[in-house]
């Protein structure tokens, strides 16, 4: 039975790194804007008076806009609808955004008019018959007036910028009409044709949202009633190619069924995202060549086994990432990177109870031999409850993630959650595999010192000869904590909380200046500019932020006009604008989110554990979660999307670690016999504090690589992650394990369910199941 296993095992393992080696040779990875450069803007529907901004007008208008964005020639643009009322465009290799986003939000009403006369304005104002008054463009201070609308751009079948050489004319819009508009088109000109030479009811105005942009005259070639024929026309009106080409977009793009507003906007520069696709691609190979060092330094065979099977973890989560059509962002390349460190955490817990079951009294030197492979075995089953539920603690957070976040942050929901099921793939299969081939060999047999697995650690066996009774004084661990929670609620309070642009609204530029230049002299710049609100930061690279109150373009180009003259040779590397009814949207799906990963932690853990377990463990994270908010206050560093993303990360952690020992204290309780649970608890803690150890070493060495390489886009999330991973296990040991004992005196199991304080097992066939399902 157990070959026969162990064949399935490798034919499957054998399969997914075939297929996994096949789709990341023959299929490309699908960049984020935020890694090949682009603009991405988030559009908004409104209410008209004439039609509800729904699901089928929203449709509508993104089929109009997939017209204008064909339109403008931008390489493999992107449209989706995104909830009920929003459009997301992406435009890839797109540095300035403010052409763009004026031609494919503008409503785009086209329509044509016979000119009745001129008139003396108002422009805009209706004159005392009711027709139409519009200011003339190709006479300044005059004023056309306007008969009922003939035609509307519904009729135009193509729109084209072109290029009149032989007339002279520059740039203009050739349009081509189709069936019956051809006809009206016809019909038009020929009654205006019939008009005197100086007569303004010889010309035909075309109107653009409610203003004319050309005004065409009938040459006299144009015969009286019969029109121009062939359903053909020409705007004029002194065009440079660029507004030529907007204009034909409108056009051929047709009228917008709702008016669409700009809601956010980000622009990053394509040497920006080149730059992060090398840096997140340099921490991740750095990460893993420190964290397999380390685990072979600790694990010896098994170590370098594990690497192996690491690196083809890294292969099947990016194969999985291409083959999901997943799009790839700067978030999602630190999930996937942060993702490595988590996959150690499976393979040292199963080496470690491999350890603990070779070297264990009875074991090696007993009267019960054991061998490698035996203990090995006994590993994996017994590291496989641990593994399931400190992975689940993580795709729960993954999950709440993509459904709250949004934009590149989702990517990182996606790619953690595939990193998890890649890890649990590699370290239960994979290495499994690996470590049960190596271990059959005569040669490693005979060596038990070379597997790693001969002796306990030499952490482990300090606390064998003497295990720390920290739980004797968990009233002092537990008002140390709290007086850190004061520090951090005390930061709050003081220095407050500064949320990113993307949960207040605003605009965020990033410049590159050819000279270096100070932050107090940028900022006295922007001040004299007329923005007194602007915060500027400088940083090392010649690079200026300048954030702001949400502006126009106008607004931008004064605050970018004022830096050139101080810093040189401006170019935006990347620019952000969230309007601010998104930004209370997203903070309030913050809260949501953080509210959710609480309750849904505390749900799961109550399920697998007691609930006074389940309570320790999400008060712990918690903890956490409070001090790293306040850790950022004390900094002044802003809090977004990003560092959301960060936090409920630190919610999975946290929650994974606590996991690990309420699941050996869990263990112990059932073999402990009338040992107090203090006593218990301390040994859960020794017992599996080299895991911990081993687990955040590993942890540590890629958010290392990736706050020192990640540059400043990720900095931020790596200090966070940081600070989470070293408080999730120090909050399992002082606030977890406390508060655990805590509930427990107080809330003790009743005697029915085993009179001692512990639960009573069922047993089944000669083995105990407890109340999670496991198999003792």
């Amino acid at each position: 039975m157990s070959s026969r296993a162990t064949f399935w095992r490798a034919l499957i393992a054998l399969a997914v790194v075939a297929v996994s080696l096949y789709v990341a040779l023959t299929t490309p990875a699908r960049l984020g804007l935020d890694l090949r450069g682009g603009t991405r803007i988030v559009l908004e529907t409104r209410d008209s008076p004439t039609v509800t901004a729904d699901r089928e007008a929203t449709d509508r208008a993104m089929e109009v806009l997939r017209r204008r964005v064909d339109g403008l020639g931008v390489a493999e643009p992107s449209l989706a609808r995104s909830g009920e009322r929003r459009i997301v465009v992406e435009l890839p290799g797109l540095k300035d955004p403010r052409e763009a986003a004026k031609v494919i939000g503008r409503t785009a009403q086209l329509t044509f008019h016979p000119v009745t006369g001129t008139s003396e304005g108002p422009a805009g104002a209706p004159a005392k018959d009711g027709a139409r008054v519009l200011a003339d463009p190709d006479a300044p201070g005059s004023f056309l007036r306007l008969g009922p609308t003939a035609l509307t751009g519904e009729g135009v079948e193509d729109a084209e910028a072109v290029l009149d050489t032989l007339e002279g004319r520059g740039w203009t819009v050739d349009l081509s009409f189709r069936g019956d508009a051809a006809k009206q088109w016809a019909r038009i000109t020929g009654e205006a044709a019939c008009a005197a030479p100086a007569d303004p009811a010889r010309r035909v105005a075309i109107v653009l949202d409610d203003a004319v942009v050309s005004a065409p005259g009938m040459q006299s070639s144009v015969p009286c009633g019969a029109g121009i024929t062939g359903g053909s026309a020409q705007i004029t009106g002194g065009f440079t190619p660029d507004e030529a080409r907007d204009l034909a977009a409108l056009v051929k793009g047709g009228a917008l069924p709702v008016p669409v507003t700009t809601v956010e906007q980000s622009t990053v520069g394509p040497s920006l995202g080149a730059e992060a696709v090398r840096a997140s691609a340099a921490a991740a190979v750095i990460g893993l060549l420190c964290t397999g060092l380390f685990v072979i330094v600790v694990y010896r065979l098994l170590g370098l086994l594990a690497t192996v099977a690491l690196a083809l973890y890294g292969l099947i989560s990016y194969a999985a990432v291409v083959a999901l059509g997943a799009t790839l962002t700067l978030p999602g390349l630190a999930g996937f990177v942060l993702a490595i460190g988590i996959a150690v955490d499976a393979n040292v817990l199963v080496f470690e109870r491999a350890r603990e079951e070779f070297t264990r009294p009875g074991g090696r030197g007993g009267t019960k031999r054991r061998d490698l492979k035996s203990s090995l075995r006994t590993g994996f089953g017994k590291a496989w409850s641990a593994v399931a539920d400190s992975n689940i603690t993580t795709l729960l957070a993954a999950g709440l993630l993509f459904v709250f976040a949004t934009g590149p942050v989702k990517g990182f929901g996606v790619t953690l959650a595939i990193g998890v099921l890649a890890s649990m793939v590699s370290a239960m299969l994979i290495t499994r595999l690996l470590a049960e081939w190596a271990l059959s060999v005569p040669y490693v047999r005979r060596r038990p010192a070379l597997t790693g697995m001969a002796g306990p650690g030499r952490l482990r066996e300090r606390l064998a000869r003497r295990t720390p009774r920290l739980m004797r004084h968990r009233r002092r661990w537990l008002g140390i904590c709290s007086g850190l929670l004061l520090l951090a609620v005390a930061g709050i309070g003081v220095r407050g909380v500064e949320f990113g642009v993307e949960f207040t609204g605003g605009r965020v530029v990033q410049y590159t200046a050819e000279r270096s230049v100070d932050a107090d002299t940028a900022r006295e710049a922007v001040v004299a500019a007329g923005f007194p609100d602007a915060v500027v930061q400088s940083t090392d690279d010649n690079g200026i932020s300048v954030r702001t109150k949400e502006r126009g373009d106008d607004e931008q180009e004064r605050i970018r006009g004022a830096l050139d003259d101080v810093a040189g040779g401006l170019s935006v590397e990347r620019d952000d604008l969230i309007g601010p009814s998104l930004g209370s949207e997203l903070r309030m799906y913050a809260l949501i989110a953080l509210g959710v990963a609480v309750a849904a932690q505390l749900l799961y853990l109550s399920v697998r554990f007691r609930w006074t377990f389940a309570t320790a463990a999400v008060v712990a994270m918690a903890q956490d979660v409070a001090l790293v908010v306040g850790l950022f206050a004390w900094l002044g560093k802003p809090m977004d999307s990003v560092f959301l993303a960060a936090l409920l990360t630190v919610v999975g952690y946290s929650v994974n670690d606590t996991v690990v020992v309420l699941d050996r204290l869990r263990e112990l309780r059932r073999t402990g016999g009338s040992i107090p649970l203090e006593t218990l608890a301390d040994r859960a803690v020794a017992q599996t504090l080299p895991r911990t150890v081993n687990t955040g070493m590993g942890a540590l060495f890629v958010l290392v690589a990736l706050a020192v390489l990640g540059g400043d886009s990720l900095t931020d999330f790596s200090i966070a992650l940081l600070a989470g991973v070293v408080l999730g296990m120090a909050s399992t040991v002082f606030t977890a394990m406390p508060v655990a004992l805590l509930l427990q005196a107080r809330y003790p199991e009743s005697r029915s369910a085993g009179g001692t304080g512990r639960p009573k097992p069922a047993k089944e066939g000669g083995r105990s199941r407890d109340r999670s399902g496991a198999v003792v």
